[in-house]
């Protein structure tokens, strides 16, 4: 759960710089939003949690 939240926090924090630069419209947004929403509701939706928590394990592993 914290690890998903983590994620969603920081992809929202992107979203609002690139929003802010110009470097992504409010359209592409919401399709980015909308195609996160759905894609949350197919048979991937855990095989992306795993590889996402796998990710943020290896990189709590590290060691600078």
């Amino acid at each position: 759960m914290a690890i998903s939240i983590s994620v969603v926090l920081l992809l929202l924090v992107l979203a609002v710089i690139f929003l802010r630069n110009g470097g992504l419209k409010l359209s592409h947004a919401l399709v980015c939003v909308l195609l996160g929403f759905f894609l949350a509701g197919t048979s991937m939706a855990p095989t992306i949690s795993n590889g996402i928590a796998a990710t943020a394990d290896v990189v709590s592993g590290l060691r600078p």
